[in-house]
């Protein structure tokens, strides 16, 4: 779960990890009343978007006073903010963040998550914050420093020396890096975190070391016991379709391709997409229907897949292990039935009852295409999308 800027503030001030004062807005008026109250020469108006790139998509600009931040924050609210990581279609901006400028010195990159590869948390650090880290690591990855830390040790005020005079600062300064990674550290752990990012980490003119940006990220499969992590969830900014998939229990990303997917099991989804992939076609979305699956939640699937305009073609490839082929088989001909699907039908069911489930596609009368293999599904499918025979 990804929460606003201004959330993850919030956090990192309860750890003691230093950011500049700010405060919130969702209309023009709003914004000038917190420039006011921050009572600074120049205030920083900040789109709230779970997305980054907001400064490149104009969703961050500068005010002089509160009556230029209230015209600055009504260019951008409301406004469509389109970034390298919203897509095309971009986000829609309904509140702003007014904070105090910073006088900045030096931008750094300072993120923690789990490396799985070596089983050990990273610390990852860089000279080049505010920049795109994936841009950094291929064009200058020696700018890029990996800290590992043992679970078993945690962090330990050697791993804050180490990263703070590889970043340049001075001896003052890394004893303040201290305190800082010690906040950020605390609260990736206590509060589920599956990512700390902060970019860029300033280094201001006086010394200080300041969060400019946040972002924090948080594992679902934990929420249960992070009330206070999942009260931030901001449902306008999810897909509207992963939403709705949530709260029918299925596992639904939005893709950009054509053909529409609905698997059980995630591995079986990843090499389903990944064989539509290898025969030429484009996955339009990944679709865990899970080992529970019933008629009514392959028909919950069909909606979420069908509501995509996107999609030529949809793929069925179940495996019964604990769910059954024939039910899931009368689900889909209850599915295709009820909503009036119009586009190709390939369905490929292995497994427990997979010949029940094959002979009831057989009887129902649709035109449903049915396949032996993930390969033979594939090829039909990306087929059928394309305007040819299934």
């Amino acid at each position: 779960m990804n929460i606003h800027e201004y959330q993850a503030k919030a956090l990192l001030r309860q750890y003691g990890v230093a950011v500049p004062e700010g405060r919130l807005a969702t209309t023009p008026a709003e914004a000038e009343a917190a420039a006011r109250t921050l009572d600074v020469d120049v205030v920083v108006v900040k789109a709230q978007v779970h997305a980054g790139g907001r400064g490149k998509g104009g969703g961050i600009k500068l005010a002089r006073s509160p009556s230029e931040a209230k015209n600055v924050a009504s260019e951008i609210l409301g406004m469509t903010l389109r970034t390298h990581q919203t897509g095309p279609e971009g986000r829609i901006v309904h509140k702003v963040y007014v904070e105090a400028a910073s006088d900045i010195a030096r931008e750094l990159y300072l993120a923690i998550l789990f490396d799985r590869a070596v089983e050990k948390f990273a610390i990852i650090a860089s000279t080049e914050g505010g920049m795109d880290i994936e841009e950094v690591a291929a064009r200058t990855p020696d700018r890029i420093l990996t800290v590992h830390v043992d679970p078993n040790v945690g962090l330990g005020p050697f791993h804050c020396r180490r990263i703070g005079f590889w970043l340049g600062l001075d001896a003052a300064q890394v004893k303040k890096l201290e305190t800082f990674l010690s906040g950020l550290w605390r609260l990736y752990l206590e509060r589920d975190a599956s990512l700390v990012e902060i970019n860029p980490l300033v280094v201001t003119e006086p010394g200080e070391l300041l969060a400019l940006d946040a972002k924090l990220n948080f594992d679902d499969s934990a929420l249960y016991r992070q009330a206070e992590v999942r009260d931030l969830r901001d449902p306008l900014e999810e897909d509207p379709r992963e939403r709705e998939a949530k709260e029918i229990d299925l596992a639904y990303v939005g893709l950009e391709g054509d053909i529409g997917c609905m698997v059980n099991g995630a591995g079986l989804a990843m090499a389903t997409l990944d064989m539509i992939q290898l025969c030429g076609g484009k996955p339009a979305n990944f679709l865990d229907a899970g080992g529970g699956a019933d008629k009514e939640k392959v028909k919950e699937a069909f909606k979420l897949i069908l509501r995509d305009p996107a999609v030529k073609a949809i793929l069925v490839n179940i495996f019964g292990g604990i769910v059954r082929c024939d039910l899931i088989a009368e689900g889909v001909v209850a599915a295709a039935s009820d909503l009036g699907v119009k586009v190709p039908l390939v369905v490929r069911l292995q497994g427990t009852n997979a010949a029940q489930g094959r002979e009831i596609l057989a009887k129902s009368g649709l035109d449903i295409t049915t396949a032996e293999t993930l390969g033979e599904a594939a090829e039909k499918v990306v087929a059928a999308a394309r305007g040819g025979s299934a």
